[in-house]
């Protein structure tokens, strides 16, 4: 596909991040996009930054990826209101953390973490799948992360939702190139694995949660960051209840605007990838190092010289410092 020109992309997680800017990308290179997200308001922002031209179509659908039901009723919004008889492009986009202890952890958030960043992909590819196949030419694009190939963001913290969902997108993706080509030639398969990428989804997972923010955490949940923060070697058992939660608010922000690769930069990589047609588009050099290191020492990913090695090297650090944000509140 060497032009998005007159194409038809569906983007799930279109509201923030790099869903909008995947958005924004394709609207400027002359697609017709129908995004959704569970935000209305998120939506209105993206519509407002798309140029859209006199005969493009942007359309916006509320939609929760983890429920099969709304994903269909996505996919009847889109052939209503584009009058489409396929799709060229789905963007299989919308993710969230949490999630990060399985022996202790609270099973409802594993769960509805894993149901967003794995069911959210899979039924979105069911639903999409007949329309793709419609197509002259088709391409699905499965946003899976480093956390597909390396389940750790630091040695102390627990990460098991989802890297689960990830591995489950990265070897869901990987099967596809085959079978596509023996069932469905036209159509191609990517898994998108990023690093560090400024995003809200720091900022935005405890609402998908329907956790507190960082900024109205309760004591309790206080009380077990701090213990985390202790564990980690930061001196804070003398700080105030509020200092912890205007902390923990400000490294979701920090991870946002401080990562080594902007949104728009890993919508552009994105784009640029399925262009070239490659099944395969790390995000950011610390995708593509940390790739490097975990193929060439794959025992030694999850002990402690391997992050050392990674924050010396410049990488990840914003991700580990940030993590109390989404994980195991």
């Amino acid at each position: 596909m060497d032009s998005f020109t007159g194409k038809l992309a569906i983007v799930t997680g279109g509201g923030t991040g790099m869903g909008r800017e995947l958005v924004c990308q394709l609207v400027a290179q002359g697609a017709h996009v129908a995004m959704c997200d569970v935000s209305a308001e998120n939506m209105k922002e993206t519509v407002k930054l798309a140029s859209l031209q006199q005969d493009q179509q942007l359309t916006s659908h509320l939609c929760d990826v983890s429920s099969e039901s709304q994903i269909v009723n996505f996919r009847d919004e889109v052939i209503d209101q584009h009058q489409a008889s396929h799709i060229n492009l789905l963007f299989n986009n919308a993710g969230i953390g949490g999630g990060g202890e399985f022996a202790t952890g609270d099973r409802d958030e594993w769960e509805r973490t894993f149901a967003v960043c794995w069911y959210g992909v899979y039924y979105g590819c069911r639903a999409f799948m007949d329309l793709l196949m419609a197509s002259d030419e088709g391409h699905i694009i499965n946003t899976s992360s480093v956390n597909g190939f390396w389940a750790s963001i630091g040695i102390n913290v627990s990460h098991t939702a989802y890297a689960a969902a990830k591995f489950a997108v990265k070897g869901f993706t990987e099967a596809l190139v085959t079978d596509l080509r023996l069932n469905a030639p036209h159509v191609r398969a990517s898994v998108v694995m990023p690093g560090h990428i400024g995003t809200s989804i720091a900022l935005n997972t405890a609402k998908v949660l329907g956790l507190n923010d960082a900024l109205n955490l309760s004591a309790d949940e206080v009380a077990a960051v701090r213990e985390r923060l202790l564990a980690a070697g930061l001196p804070v058992d003398n700080v105030p209840d509020d200092h912890i939660r205007e902390m923990i608010h400000q490294r979701a922000v920090d991870f946002r605007d401080k990562a080594p690769t902007s949104a728009g930069q890993a919508a552009t990589i994105i784009l640029e990838g399925v262009r070239a047609k490659r099944w395969r588009i790390l995000v950011g050099d610390d995708a593509i190092r940390i790739d490097e290191m975990v193929r060439a020492a794959p025992e030694q990913a999850y002990e402690l010289s391997f992050i050392d090695q990674l924050r010396g090297e410049g990488h990840f650090d914003g991700l580990v410092r940030a993590v109390d944000v989404v994980e195991d509140r």
